[in-house]
């Protein structure tokens, strides 16, 4: 197997060479180059041609939102964002998931001491990206229209899980629907605790729903978009004719907190073939086991399909075991989980 050629783009030289170093360590690793900026880098992935730009965000005039903007006009390949930026502001974190990079590791407040703290998950995220097909997602405007729906729905839920690619995805998805949809909608994305409610806040402004982060007893309120906190495994559990979110003690094989399928499979056998079930981008085979569940329960079930999955991973094994209804594209899912409703 040949080596991931890996460049690097960060304004400190000391951290060019101890993040070379580290990753020259590895097997499999193969630092082709250092860019000082955002627009070193565009013009060294154009000389170089790397497998993946591992990018950091701030950088002065040329950032690393030039970078991935440029980059995914001119010349597009997996980036993976390493950066301290996250430790006081996720947003540009997010606007550069949005323009097309593919993935983001906090670098240590104090880096020059801590990074080697980092290292394992660094390798494991920098051969998860390299499999990536980079793409920019850019969402609707915000869905300020009502739906007309009829007076029943067919389902009481509907329960989305996502991974590498997710969050734009997610906003795709979430933006497109009505301000009076008539479920409510929960959702589990692998991602890092302190993600989650900066990722809820800006989902909050980009759609007229109520976006919550999920909390013990919380009540599933239709128009509601519940995401999974990244402290625990989340589950669905029914009180009385409502039903509300838990925690479970239990790990799951696939990932942990959150487990999709800790979500879907608790959603299975809540609400059964009143389920609608969505699987997006993202490495491995978390909430397949889930997919299989809501749709042996009588419930509908999609994946995104491969043309717009950034990481056609957990889509791709759902599909392959027979747990999915339909594929459709990131920009159809919403509407179509409308229309399904």
């Amino acid at each position: 197997m040949k080596d991931t050629r890996v460049l690097i783009a960060d304004d400190s030289g000391f951290m060019r060479l101890l993040i070379s170093d580290i990753l020259s360590e590895n097997e499999g690793m193969q630092v082709v180059g250092a860019a000082v900026d955002g627009k070193d880098a565009v013009n060294k992935v154009k000389e170089l041609k790397p497998d993946v730009l591992l990018l950091d965000m701030n950088m002065g005039e040329y950032d690393g939102i030039y970078a991935v903007k440029h980059i995914m006009k001119e010349c597009p390949l997996p980036i993976l964002i390493l950066s301290s930026v996250g430790n006081t502001n996720l947003q540009p974190i997010f606007d550069a998931l949005q323009e097309g990079a593919v993935d983001y590791l906090n670098k240590p407040s104090r880096g020059n001491a801590k990074m080697r703290l980092i290292e394992t998950e660094l390798i494991q995220k920098i051969r998860s990206v390299t499999r990536a097909k980079p793409m920019a997602v850019k969402p609707n405007s915000k869905n300020t229209n009502q739906h007309t729906f009829d007076e029943k729905s067919k389902y009481d839920l509907v329960v989305i899980g996502a991974s590498t690619g997710g969050p734009s995805a997610l906003e795709e998805i979430i933006v497109s629907l009505p301000s009076n949809l008539n479920v409510p909608v929960v959702i589990g994305q692998h991602m890092p605790t302190n993600f989650i409610a900066p990722f809820v806040k800006r989902l909050n402004k980009l759609s007229p729903l109520n976006v919550l982060v999920g909390a013990k007893g919380m009540e599933l309120t239709a128009g509601h978009v519940i995401i999974a906190p990244g402290s625990g495994n989340m589950v669905l559990i029914e009180k009385g004719k409502k039903s509300k979110i838990a925690f479970t003690d239990e790990q799951f094989k696939e990932y942990n907190n959150p487990s999709i399928n800790s979500i879907m499979l608790s959603a299975a056998k809540v609400h059964g073939a009143r389920t609608l079930g969505v699987i997006l981008t993202g490495m491995g085979k978390d909430g397949v086991e889930g997919m299989k569940a809501i749709k042996a329960a009588g419930g509908y079930t999609i994946a995104q399909n491969e043309k717009s999955s950034i990481i056609y991973g957990m889509p791709k094994a759902a599909v392959q075991c027979g747990a999915i209804d339909k594929s459709i594209d990131i920009k159809e899912i919403g509407s179509f989980i409308v229309n399904s409703l």
